[in-house]
């Protein structure tokens, strides 16, 4: 749990740096056990390890985004990509202030990293 907090507070470290105040690929890539995704110019983070996001309790709604490249260079991390999800990936919105991309049969939640 000690490397969450560390991966978690280099996250929020390197959202001080960017233009627009959120963090982008390029900050976040280097960065061990990162699991993220670009959907509509944010940045969305792997939260399975953020309690309030796993006790919450949600309804899969409509599909907001899918897969459509992985890579892990920041050259070419346009929406649609992401460095650990798998190509054709549905991301799909909860209401809850994160979605929900189903891998297999599995549900994983990510949240957006916003400044402020």
């Amino acid at each position: 749990m000690n490397k969450f907090y560390l991966v978690l507070f280099l996250i929020f470290l390197l959202m001080g740096c960017s233009e627009n105040g959120n963090p982008t690929p390029r900050e976040l890539l280097g960065e061990e056990d990162v699991d993220i995704f670009l959907m509509n110019e944010v940045v969305y983070a792997k939260a399975s390890d953020i309690d309030w996001v796993t006790e919450s309790e949600y309804t899969i709604g409509e599909e907001v985004a899918e897969i459509s490249k992985q890579q892990n260079r920041a050259i070419g991390f346009n929406n649609g990509t992401a460095n650990i999800l798998p190509v054709g990936t549905k991301i799909y919105e909860t209401g809850q202030g994160f979605v929900i991309a189903i891998v297999g049969e599995k549900e994983v939640p990510y949240i957006a990293l916003l400044e402020g």
